[in-house]
Order: C-alpha cells, then sequence, then structure tokens
C-alpha cells in the first residue's frame, strides 16, 4: 500500500475550489474574479466574504462547510477538520480518499490566508498587551501552514503581491491550475510568513516584564546590585521582512539587502525620505546608523561626521553650519566622502560651507529650500530627511552574528549622570571641564575599541579608534590633531576602558590636556591617578566600561 512518502506530486493541479480569509483585502475581487472565471468554487469567511459577495460573485460561507458558525468574537472559524481535510488530503492515496469521500470532504486546492495584522499593531505608541494578544491569529497560520506542507496537491498565498502572477498563470494554463514550482516557490514563502510572523509574536513578548521572567542584576565583580532585569530567553527569535535589495555589500563582490525587523514601531530608514543622490548602499547605511546613534546622544545644534563606521569629527555649536566646520576641522582628511549626521535644519549658511566638501550622505531633520537649492547641485550626495526621535531607545538587545549563532548582549545605553561619578584627583573639575569631559565621553561610546577621544570646547580634537593598544589609540589621537593644526592644551581626554598603566594617559598629559575622564578599576588606578595629580589634571572615574568591538 502507498504511503505519502511515496507518492510523486502531480506537475499541474486545476484549482476547482479555493478557500479565502484575508485581513488584508487588497487585490482580493481581482483575485476572486480570475478564480470563478476559471471556475473555481470560492469558500470564505466573514468580512472576506462579504467583500466577494459585495462584488457580484458567488461565495459559499465558511460556516456552511464546517457546520459551525464562527464563535467567541471570531476567535474559532477555521479550525475544523473539513477544512483541514480538505487541504491536507494526500489525493493519490486510496485510504485518503476514502475518508474525504466517507466524511463528505471536498477537496481545496488554494488557501489564500493573510494574517491579523499583529506587527502593525504592536507598532503602534500605546499599544496595550490585550490589544496585542487579540491580534494573534490562529486559524491563519494553521491553514498557511497545512496548505505548504501538502504543496504537492494544494498552493497558498499569503501576500496580495503574489496575486498577479498566480491570476496571470491560472490564465495561461488553459485548464486553471498551477504548476508544481509555483506551489513549491509559494510553500516557501508561506513558511517564510509564518516564521517571520510568530518570531515577532516571541519577540514582543519577550521584552514584557510579565514574561520570561528575571534575573537579579549584579556589578562588574559579580556583586548584587539589588536590582532585578528580564532575563535572556532560552530561545532568541527575532522577524525581519526585507525592505530593499542593495547594489552590493560591503564590497561589489558581495550581495546584500536591508531587513528591517518585524513589528519594531522604527528602524533605520523608517520616515527617512531621500530628496537627492544615487542608490544607499550597505556601507551608507552602516555609517548611517553609526553617526545617528551620535548624533542622538547630542541635544544642542551639533555635527557628527562618520567615516568607516567611526566618528572622525563631532562638535555643537550655535547653529549647525558652526558645527559642521568645528567636526570637520577635527580630521578633514578622513572626512572626504564622510556621512554626516546634523540635528537641525540646514540654512543656506550651512549648505554652502557642506557643499565645499565631497559628502556621501547627509542626514538632517529638514532643509531650507534654497539649501536643498545649493547641496542638490551635486549629483551624487544621497540627502536625508529624517527624525531620529523614534530611534531613541529603541533597541533594548544587541545581536551580532557569529558562525552558527548569536551574541546577545543588553544594548549599552547609559544615562550620563555626574552624581554617580567619583573624582579620583586633588584637582576638581571646572564646568568647562566636565562638559568636555562629558562631550567627549558621549562620542567615545560609539569609537571602535581601543577608543581614545579629545574634546575642547564642546567639539573633538582628536580622535584614536580600533587600535591594538590603548597607548597607540592615544598616541595616534594627539598625532592627528597636531598634523590638522590643533592645539590639545587644556583639552580634556576620555577613554573607553581603564588605563592599565600611566603611560597612556601621560601621552595626553604631554599634550596639554588637564582633564581626563575614564572608567577606572585598574590594579594600578593609584599609580594613574599619581600622574594626573603630578601633571596638576583632574580626573573623573565613571565605573563602567564601554568596550564597542
Amino acid at each position: 500500500m502507498l504511503d505519502p512518502l511515496d507518492v510523486t506530486p502531480p506537475d499541474r493541479v486545476p484549482v476547482r475550489r479555493a478557500l479565502l480569509s484575508v485581513s488584508d483585502k487588497t487585490g482580493l475581487v481581482d483575485l476572486a474574479t480570475a478564480l470563478h472565471e476559471q471556475g473555481a468554487e470560492l469558500v470564505s469567511t466573514g468580512g472576506t466574504a462579504k467583500a466577494i459577495a459585495d462584488a457580484g460573485l458567488p461565495v459559499v460561507a465558511v460556516d456552511d462547510v464546517t457546520g459551525f458558525p464562527e464563535m467567541m468574537d471570531g476567535r474559532v472559524k477555521t479550525l475544523h477538520p473539513r477544512l483541514f481535510a480538505g487541504i491536507l488530503g494526500v489525493r493519490a492515496l486510496e485510504t485518503h480518499a476514502a475518508a474525504a469521500s466517507e466524511h463528505e470532504i471536498g477537496w481545496i486546492d488554494l488557501v489564500v490566508v493573510n494574517l491579523y495584522p499583529f506587527e502593525d499593531t504592536i507598532a503602534r505608541d500605546g499599544v496595550t498587551l490585550a490589544e496585542a494578544i487579540e491580534n494573534i491569529d490562529i486559524g491563519g497560520p494553521s491553514l498557511i501552514r497545512a496548505a505548504a506542507k501538502n504543496h504537492a496537491y494544494a498552493s497558498v498565498l499569503t501576500d496580495p503581491a503574489q496575486y498577479p502572477a498566480v491570476i496571470e498563470e491560472l490564465a495561461a494554463s488553459g485548464d486553471g491550475s498551477l504548476g508544481l514550482a509555483t506551489r513549491r516557490n509559494l510553500a516557501l514563502q508561506a513558511y517564510a510568513t509564518t516564521a517571520r510572523y510568530d518570531a515577532a509574536i516571541s519577540g514582543y513578548l519577550q521584552e514584557q516584564d510579565d514574561f520570561g521572567g528575571t534575573v537579579a542584576a549584579t556589578d562588574a565583580d559579580g556583586n548584587p546590585t539589588g536590582e532585578t532585569l528580564p532575563g535572556f530567553p532560552p530561545t532568541f527569535s527575532r522577524g525581519y521582512v526585507k525592505e530593499r535589495d542593495l547594489r552590493y555589500g560591503e564590497n561589489p563582490h558581495q550581495r546584500a539587502a536591508y531587513y528591517r525587523r518585524a513589528g519594531s514601531p522604527a528602524h533605520l530608514l523608517g520616515g527617512v525620505e531621500q530628496l537627492h543622490g544615487k542608490e544607499l548602499s550597505f556601507n551608507n547605511l552602516l555609517d548611517l546608523e553609526a553617526a545617528r546613534a551620535i548624533a542622538r546622544e547630542l541635544d544642542e545644534p551639533a555635527c557628527v561626521i562618520v567615516k568607516h563606521n567611526n566618528p572622525c569629527g563631532a562638535a555643537i555649536g550655535d547653529d549647525v553650519g558652526q558645527a559642521y566646520a568645528r567636526a570637520f576641522a577635527c580630521d578633514p582628511i578622513s572626512a572626504f566622502g564622510g556621512i554626516i549626521a546634523l540635528t537641525r535644519p540646514v540654512d543656506v549658511a550651512a549648505a554652502e560651507a557642506l557643499s565645499q566638501q565631497f559628502v556621501e550622505v547627509l542626514f538632517a531633520p529638514s532643509y531650507d529650500d534654497d539649501a536643498l537649492e545649493i547641496l542638490a547641485q551635486k549629483p551624487n550626495v544621497r540627502l536625508l530627511r529624517g527624525d531620529d526621535a523614534a530611534l531613541r531607545g529603541l533597541e533594548r538587545l544587541d545581536v551580532r552574528p557569529v558562525a552558527g549563532g548569536a551574541l546577545v548582549q543588553d544594548a549599552d545605553s547609559v544615562v550620563i549622570d555626574r552624581a554617580t561619578m567619583s573624582v579620583a584627583t586633588r584637582a576638581q573639575p571646572t564646568d568647562e571641564q566636565w562638559r568636555d569631559m562629558l562631550f567627549a565621553w558621549r562620542v567615545m561610546r560609539h569609537v571602535k575599541s581601543n577608543a581614545i577621544v579629545y574634546a575642547k570646547d564642546g567639539a573633538t580634537v582628536g580622535i584614536g579608534a580600533g587600535q591594538m593598544s590603548r597607548v597607540d589609540s592615544a598616541r595616534l589621537a594627539v598625532e592627528k590633531a597636531a598634523e590638522h593644526g590643533l592645539d590639545l592644551t587644556g583639552a580634556a581626554m576620555a577613554s573607553d576602558a581603564f588605563f592599565p598603566f600611566p603611560d597612556g594617559l601621560e601621552i595626553g598629559l604631554r599634550a596639554g590636556i588637564t582633564a581626563v575622564i575614564q572608567p577606572g578599576g585598574s590594579m594600578r588606578d593609584e599609580l594613574v591617578v599619581e600622574a594626573a595629580d603630578a601633571a596638576g589634571a583632574a580626573m573623573v572615574m565613571t565605573g563602567r566600561r564601554h568596550f564597542r568591538h
């Protein structure tokens, strides 16, 4: 006797009966009309059936097939053997055909389902847990998975974007049929849809305080702090939806695409309008993310210039034109072809200054009309307009892919508070020194480790990034400042981790810095403090390291 593993699927299956139950009714009438014209019987639920009937097409209600009414506010309507047996039956098997005949079950050749808008629901401001749960679809994913499993005989549509190609194939086939290659491709897309949907639900619930449990928070030495934090889930799931294909990846031989996280209320390109220039590239998006993350740290009129995912200049000013000039001065060579983020609208004066340089991407809240006209004279610069408010505090977790898996950690989001920091030296910082130290600290948190940032009067004047030695980062930052004619006398120095020896600090002291901010915690902190005291410099310890690998 044959079993399902021995059956060869038919090349083509005519669509004689279709089950339609959709939340998004885009294209529904066109599809239903095409199916009707090919002689298919239409079976449908609730609002979908009404839309089909209103179009003048014959439709059979699901409860006429199942013998049960829709109930419990629509929570139960398609969960019935008469439907699932009609979808899942292996028609070449005598036992399956006999069971269908005995129970008067008709085969279902096409399932058309798109799901309750869970992802749209959780993306809304102020959505409650009850609202989110009520928008978790049950019958829809079950129907989709059933049809996808039995794609040997059944086809499944999960997205209105699929309808036109299916309508065309039905008409071209001559018998209203769909081929095996089409059925397999639709099944693959169906499982991707349900996987993304379930991942969005799982990810949302993992972020709720009432789910997943909590763990006791500890300090860097493993001592309890008395706080509790959400625990990391045993299974980490996130779904992503492709927004666009990219021309290539980091290098021309690598393919690439940009995806947004399913259900996220915001994403990197959400609400961003490109006003001018070429298509955004993979590297553009990486650097745009880095520039905007630093800009979100700064409440004043500010400019951030990023190159290869590190800032090469950042500054605040009375306006963005002044901020840009000061940020550019930090490293004008590296700024060539950089990605720039501004925190205020671009006026004519700023546009004229920016137009003198080669800029890959410029991001700003808005542009004056005359400023936009000036900047648009360069055909390749990508001009973006958007608001960063929705991205503040968006990501609670930081995910890094590794071979065959992922590393997941809390996002390094820290509220900078002077009250939690301690002065370790005899010299007490002045208000101006505090301002420059905290500015340098904000920028430094976004610089690849080992990271050293020198800042003066609200602008970076030297940045050392990505070195294996902290001493090298301190030295390179001083050398860059000298190369560009910047004076470090009276500047502040920020380090993303403690100084294991005084040598890194001493490089900054010899260059003229008078204040330093660092986490502290080295076995040799006393020697480092002594070096600062000997130079009359003020040193602040934050107690928090900020590595960025």
